[in-house]
């Protein structure tokens, strides 16, 4: 590695490690070099670095390992996970623009695409992304903004008013809690507002979780059952309205 590649990579990584992900346009300006010299870099040293969808995180950020919260998660109910994603696959047709949410449970949507099928997903979270670069017909959408390791996903900037420019048919959402009073709830607060701009996109939005989740509360409330079209379990699709 040249002196000067170094020099950038070790800027690079002193960034990353504040900020946990940066976009390569910044980065490109941040290094006072071309968006071609930066994934060079990227490309160079993927022991660091990682590219995905317009954005350098941590190698470690990318299929292996997110996080501690989100890694514990992963293994909770996945059995049941996996069948309420099977059961939500059967949704998703050629052609459609979904929204995928992020957390742990739609990660397995992206396994029930097939690979034929050509769809646009638009997501807002590392591990979903990961997912979807593998399928060879998806065109996907990255929304960034803030990175917030927790759930391996972006909020704020431009990603509401990005969200709504898109003719969304189908939008696919993630819950910690559903109570038939309290309504729908995650952990985390960052994510409520691109969960209800998803919903307030969508022509159809469907609740995906698996029955653990029914009953519990969560810190964050973002939606009433009956904004979705239906909820979807390993039990099966029961329409909401």
């Amino acid at each position: 590695m040249s002196n000067r590649r170094a020099e950038r990579a070790i800027l690079l990584a002193e960034v990353l490690a504040k900020r946990g992900v940066l976009r390569l346009r910044e980065a490109a300006e941040m290094l006072n070099v071309s968006e071609m010299t930066v994934r060079r870099d990227i490309a160079s040293d993927p022991d660091r670095f990682a590219y995905l969808g317009g954005h350098i995180v941590k190698a470690g950020d990318i299929g292996g390992s997110q996080n501690y919260e989100i890694d514990q998660e992963a293994g909770s109910h996945a059995e049941a996970k996996l069948r309420a994603c099977a059961n939500a696959g059967r949704l998703i047709e050629p052609d459609d623009t979904i929204f995928i949410d992020c957390g742990t449970t739609l990660v397995h949507l992206i396994d029930q695409i097939p690979d034929d099928f050509s769809i646009t997903a638009i997501c807002y979270s590392m591990n979903v992304a990961e997912r979807l670069i593998r399928k060879p017909s998806v065109r996907l959408i990255l929304l960034g903004g803030l990175y917030h390791p927790v759930s391996a996903s972006f909020s704020g900037g431009e990603a509401g008013e990005t969200l709504s420019r898109f003719g969304i048919n189908k939008a696919f959402l993630s819950a910690g809690g559903v109570d038939a009073a309290r309504g729908v709830s995650c952990s985390n607060f960052h994510e409520v507002a691109i969960k209800q701009k998803a919903i307030a996109s969508a022509l159809a939005s469907y609740l995906v979780v698996d029955t653990s989740k029914i009953g519990r509360l969560r810190p964050a409330f973002f939606a009433q059952l009956t904004d979705f079209h239906a909820i979807v379990t390993e039990e099966g699709v029961r329409a909401t309205r």
